[in-house]
């Protein structure tokens, strides 16, 4: 078998990314390969395997501090954007692959860092891409042929619970330190729903930063995965939005039965099935609009939690490492890549919000008039009047 080096970046307690890696190179070492973990700390403290373990639960007997003391191995695996020249660059004679989880350009301003991101993907390393969108834009836009694998949940801990009752709630993913997850845009919209829907309960997780929201809501911080699935179980809807690459959690909550709320953007039209998501515009508006429509809608809700069952029932993540291992074979064979065409999942058209003066208003009042001063106080004067007048209607002046 062969021996096998990942570049990783610094451990991040909670993060769904490392985790991905990780379970990765642990599925190819019970296949027989040697992984060896390039930690990006080059001063780490401690045993670098021992803070994997007490992070990920996984174990692994190689373990190294810094990529910069990485040996000789049959392939060398890049895990982010800045690893990437790094691996292309290294002075012995391998096979290399670029493990690409997020179209990390995205994740900074148009500049440097974004061009740099973007060069990643053309370094000639060969691309293994979670999800079948990000195949398809390296192709299309860069050019790139690669590999995927489908998005998978474990479903020993993501399924239904009959013994739990569902309440009228909506879980949403709420990472204001992850930009694209797009914390704001998602409270907005549960602000509206709340407004119109005062009985429903509100459930925020993924985070332990608490921030200042303005309606009733449960904000549950970091939450171990199977307290994740009581929740999915417990709740009617669930709110995950992705600017970039979907979310893993999307396809945690259709395993669970869970319906799922996101936008409506080319990111999420090939993973996504139309069947068990609801894709809205990216309006604060319109996403209320999809949530208000499933809270309300028990047939269609009941419709789509079984085709989000269904759709998730044969995607274990042992069938999502069986194909990246699938796919790291075909890059030690030198097999050539597939010519198929990669066709979107979700054809179905935007959930939109009628924006009458009445449902404009109805937005409005959600938000707090120490919120609207605040706001205007960052816009340029001549800017500062229109909102003078919504503060005078939230007021009822």
């Amino acid at each position: 078998m062969s021996t096998i080096s990942w570049f990783i970046p610094s451990l991040i307690k909670g993060s769904g990314g490392h985790r991905t890696i990780l379970q990765h190179a642990s599925y190819l070492e019970r296949k027989g390969h040697c992984c060896i973990i390039y930690l990006e700390d080059e001063h780490g403290i401690g045993d670098a395997s021992e803070k994997i373990a007490s992070i990920f639960n996984m174990k692994f007997s190689n373990v190294i501090y810094g990529w910069k003391n990485s040996k000789p191995s049959d392939i060398a695996i890049a895990t982010v954007w800045y690893s990437a020249a790094f691996v292309a660059s290294l002075n012995f004679e391998c096979k290399k692959v670029y493990f690409v989880q997020d179209y990390e350009a995205w994740f900074n301003p148009m500049g440097d860092a974004y061009l740099m991101a973007e060069n990643s993907y053309q370094y000639g390393l060969t691309p293994i891409t979670i999800g079948r969108w990000l195949r398809h834009t390296l192709k299309n836009s860069f050019n790139v042929d690669g590999y995927h694998f489908e998005f998978g949940a474990n479903l020993d801990i993501y399924k239904k619970i009959p013994s739990i009752k569902k309440e009228k709630a909506v879980c949403f993913i709420y990472q204001p330190d992850k930009p694209r997850r797009c914390s704001r845009l998602g409270l907005e919209a549960l602000g509206i729903v709340k407004h119109r829907l005062p009985n429903v309960k509100i459930y925020l997780y993924g985070s332990d930063t608490k921030e200042h929201v303005w309606f009733e809501h449960d904000n549950l911080g970091l939450i171990d995965l199977e307290q994740c699935n009581e929740l999915y179980n417990k709740c009617q809807v669930g709110l995950c939005l992705s600017s970039s690459n979907p979310s893993r959690i999307p396809f945690e909550m259709m395993a669970a039965g869970l319906p799922v709320v996101e936008m409506w953007r080319e990111n999420n039209f090939y993973d996504l099935p139309e069947s068990a998501a609801l894709l809205a515009q990216q309006t604060p508006e319109s996403l209320a609009e999809a949530i208000i429509r499933l809270l309300s809608n028990d047939e269609l809700r009941d419709k789509m939690s079984q085709s989000g069952h269904e759709f998730m029932v044969d995607r274990n993540l042992n069938v999502e490492t069986e194909q990246f291992s699938i796919a790291i074979n075909n890059v030690l064979n030198g097999n050539s890549f597939s010519d198929k065409t990669i066709l979107k999942m979700y054809n179905a058209e935007p959930i939109k919000a009628e924006f009458t003066r009445e449902a404009t208003l109805s937005a409005i009042h959600i938000i707090a008039p120490s919120r609207l001063k605040k706001i205007a106080m960052l816009l340029p004067i001549r800017l500062r009047e229109p909102l003078k007048k919504i503060y005078r209607i939230v007021k009822g002046n």
